[in-house]
């Protein structure tokens, strides 16, 4: 058994870091957090100064006992967590469950997994940083706090359903991608002129030679028009040559967010796949730590890109750089992610090699002389109007650092080496015009967000850190908040003016404009949501006060702040704001009204259902059910117009027939379903309707006839099978009767069905205690007395006088007109008008269905929510 037990974060750096150490050592580890905040409460005592309360996790118990009887068989424990705060933490808990002293076990560090850096390590134990631990600490705190008393205030205000959430960073992203979503929608574009020209000449050889230039920019097309009409019969002549230096600096090496937003533009990676791949290359020794944000190289690694630099290209092509961190938070200990040894300038995996490859260039290219060019900017006269073309070039005098970008053909920003360069011109010479053009261009909107700009901008507003980035984009994909993807561009006309041999012709072109690859798109559920925190909970949605948080956190990393003292600092005026908003806050319906359907006179509306956004006409309570249409992708509560909602159920009608039924394919309140004739049969959550061809229909009728097909009977009446919203059911007589976990459904015995059939005859007639089935109302005993039930409502019967409630008793005894006064009082109206409640008119006298039980000895009996009355299975 080897002496000593060193403990990382994951198993592949544990195997690697085992080899170095040798025999002396034996290395294991923890699969990274062992302990978290208790689950089934907040896990934090408001009441004793935010004291957290940790449980180890449920799938790391096995481990954390593995670790246990390894630590008591060693003679020292050593700690190797990651560097940053998070790794801190866990060496943190470590000590906690495995009973160690953090004032006294060893802690080492490491920004790379090589022999020397671990022998370094090992050499220069440390203890564990309890500041950084606490500034850990509150950030879990804190965050925990955010999301344990917003998410119930959505639950509670917004009518949409689903897992709906909020977070302290999450929350400040899906804004930034709300407003610029709303930017583009409210942006409109304006039209100007480009004038370009086109000359074209010999040269002293002999040899035709072609350059470009531009004139000023024209608002408008007459002016375009006005200006070309002004260079008819018009000489060109040079008339002005001005030559300058220009030089070209390589880039700092890379930090966590500037590889994430190379690696997206160069590679098209998402911030996680990027992440996944570094920690890869960091854990099998490839590359320094990845989750950084210091641009600073160490004096060992600055050698070794100096002498790879001077043995690959030469002396001249080495420059010393020293960067310097803009992120003030940023530890200069740290370094920003580089190779650990230079000399691989690639690796054997493919999956990894790309990546590798970026991060070695801009290593090389940090510490590389700056590339020279030489900028020519020739002005052309017209004889005409006196105006001025400019043309304009470069040379590329000394490669500098790009060099180490063009002999991988992967040219800096796309540069050749002599693009845009001018023929030898001289002053005052005559040069002949080919044809100028003026073309119409516009302006355009910011882009969309990729998930690496999206980090770049929360970068810059000091909102999260390199940790935070790639869980923060996560979460609000995977909460539905925000949607990646990609968008068609559309078809746009402009005008192209163009003069040639003194003759100007006017010609129409196409271009497909707003196309865009792997954006960020806001959902409607995002965009609602974000109103709604914004609208009372603006702090938290600030973006200077979620930058201010990250600096306290900063603070107390380096002991200048108590980490208690700050979240008491944050969380009394954000619990007033969230008990305010419970007590006053408005239900949010996040609907918007597009017109009136002149076939039925019913509203339009765009609103959120519980699968997404959705078109619906009419209204749940009124007589004829509400039609649906599912909103598709692209569109939106905010964008879509009453034509293009229209059209979604235009394309409603039936697709053909099957067995003499009409079939057709729709969305309704709890997702997509097929119609045949009166049935309806749920098709999966989030399928396309317009995958959905009389074929596949047919396929999902028939299946469901199937499933449908009797299994049994009772009382010479068919038992059927089915699954719905609330789980396993058996269908008997109309009724649906729930099967309960302790049964085997797939092999329900005749006994047991019938078990199960004549539990629920018995529990209907202790249901009702008086029915009038033809108006659709019935007075049941429910958990705490008699209830109303009209149509699909509940109503309560009022208190007595004294205070007390009806006994069951009591209420057999109400007549039909007393019962619909008592629904009158809490729906207004309700036998005014025809509802859905209400078909047959009120007539005097209605006969009232007999019940066997009027009055159950038991006055708790309660309707399982499984077994809905008289109602087919999937409709909608």
């Amino acid at each position: 058994m080897a002496k000593n037990l060193l403990i990382v974060e994951s198993p592949a750096k544990a195997k690697t870091i085992e080899k170095i150490l040798g025999k002396e050592f034996q290395v294991k580890s923890c699969f990274g957090h062992i302990r978290d905040l208790e689950k089934a409460s907040m896990g934090i005592d408001l009441e004793k100064n935010f004291e957290p309360r940790y449980i180890v996790s449920a799938d790391k118990e096995k481990v954390v006992s593995d670790l246990k009887s390894l630590a008591k068989k060693s003679e020292e424990v050593w700690l190797a967590t990651d560097e940053d705060r998070e790794g801190e933490a866990i060496s943190w808990h470590l000590c906690e469950v495995l009973g160690l002293d953090p004032g006294k076990t060893k802690r080492i560090v490491f920004h790379e997994i090589t022999k020397p850096a671990i022998q370094e390590a090992v050499k220069k134990p440390r203890r564990v940083n309890m500041n950084l631990v606490m500034a850990q600490q509150a950030r879990r705190i804190l965050d925990r706090i955010v999301g344990f008393e917003l998410s119930p205030v959505l639950w509670r205000k917004m009518s949409m359903r689903g897992n709906l959430s909020a977070g302290r960073v999450q929350s400040v992203a899906v804004r930034l991608i709300a407003e610029r979503e709303r930017e583009i929608n409210a942006f409109t574009a304006v039209s100007h002129f480009k004038i370009e020209a086109l000359f074209a000449d010999k040269d002293s050889d002999g040899r035709l030679i072609n350059f470009a230039a531009e004139g000023k920019k024209q608002a408008s097309e007459q002016g375009a028009e006005a200006f070309l009409k002004s260079c008819v019969g018009a000489t060109y002549q040079v008339n002005d040559i001005q030559v300058k230096p220009g030089k070209r600096s390589p880039a700092p090496p890379f930090t966590t967010s500037t590889l994430q937003q190379e690696a997206s533009r160069k590679l098209g990676y998402g911030v996680s796949r990027t992440m996944q791949i570094a920690q890869k290359l960091y854990e099998n020794g490839y590359i320094t730590y990845m989750r950084t944000d210091s641009v600073n190289l160490s004096n060992t690694a600055l050698a070794d890109i100096t002498a790879t630099v001077e043995k690959m290209y030469g002396k001249q092509y080495h420059q010393f750089r020293k960067y310097r961190n803009k992120n003030e938070s940023a530890q200069e200990a740290h370094e920003a992610i580089r190779p650990t040894y230079m000399s691989n300038a690639s690796i054997k995996e493919a999956e990894w090699a790309k990546l590798y490859e970026l991060i070695w260039k801009r290593t090389m290219a940090s510490q590389m002389a700056d590339a020279e060019l030489e900028k020519t900017t020739v002005k052309i006269l017209i004889s005409t109007n006196k105006e001025e073309l400019t043309a304009s070039g470069e040379v590329l005098k000394f490669e500098g650092f790009l060099k180490v970008y063009r002999e991988g053909r992967d040219e800096e920003d796309g540069e050749e080496e002599n693009e845009g360069m001018l023929p030898p011109l001289a002053l005052h010479q005559k040069v002949t015009l080919n044809t100028m053009k003026a073309i119409e261009r516009f302006s355009r909107p910011q882009p969309r967000y990729t998930e690496a700009s999206l980090v770049k901008k929360l970068e810059e507003l000091g909102i999260g850190r390199p940790s935070t980035y790639a869980p923060t984009i996560s979460t609000i994909l995977k909460r539905g908040y925000v949607e990646k993807r990609d968008k068609e561009g559309v078809k746009r006309s402009y005008s192209v003016l163009q003069l040639k041999k003194d003759k100007i012709t006017t010609l129409t072109e196409e271009e497909n404009t707003g196309a865009e690859k792997s954006k960020l798109f806001p959902s409607d559920l995002g965009l609602v949501v974000t109103d709604f925190l914004l609208q009372y909970f603006n702090d938290v949605m600030d973006y200077g006060f979620t930058a201010k948080i990250e600096n306290e956190f900063d603070e107390v990393a380096t002991g200048k702040m108590k980490w208690n003292k700050m979240i008491k600092d944050f969380y009394s005026p954000f619990k007033k704001d969230v008990d305010k908003t419970i007590e006053t806050a408005e239900r949010i319906k996040g609907e918007r009204e597009l017109g009136i359907d002149p076939a039925s006179g019913k509203a339009v509306v765009a609103r959120m259902g519980r699968y997404g956004a959705m078109i619906q006409i009419g209204q749940a309570d009124e007589e004829e059910k509400p039609r649906f249409a599912k909103i598709p992708t692209g569109q939106s509560i905010e964008t879509i117009t009453y034509e293009e909602a229209m059209a979604l159920f235009g394309a409603q009608g039936p697709m053909g027939q099957y067995e003499g039924k009409d079939v057709s394919v729709n969305v309704g309140r709890f997702g997509p379903y097929v119609k045949w004739g009166e049935e309806f049969i749920s098709l999966p959550k989030g399928t396309d309707l317009g995958t959905i061809d009389l074929q596949r229909a047919v396929a999902q009728i028939k299946e469901k006839q199937k499933a449908d097909a009797p299994v049994g009977s009772f009382q010479q009446k068919p038992i059927t099978k089915g699954a719905g919203r609330f789980g396993p059911y058996i269908k008997w007589d109309g009724m649906f009767i729930n099967v309960p976990k302790r049964y085997d459904f797939a092999n329900l015995s005749a006994a047991e069905m019938n078990e199960l059939i004549e539990a629920k005859i018995k529990k209907e007639e202790n249901r009702y205690i008086q029915r009038w089935p033809e108006l659709n109302i019935a007075l049941e005993n429910g958990r705490w007395g008699p209830v109303i039930r009209f149509g699909k409502k509940q109503l309560y019967l009022p208190k007595k006088a004294d205070g007390a409630r009806y006994s069951p008793e009591e209420g057999a005894a109400f007549s039909l007109d007393q019962i619909k006064a008592f629904i009158e009082q809490q729906i207004p109206g309700a036998f005014s008008k025809k509802t859905k409640a209400s078909k047959t008119p009120a007539k005097k006298g209605a006969k009232k269905a007999p019940v066997k039980k009027a009055v159950s000895k038991k006055t708790t009996a309660t309707k399982s929510k499984a077994t809905p009355t008289k109602k087919k299975t999937g409709k909608k």
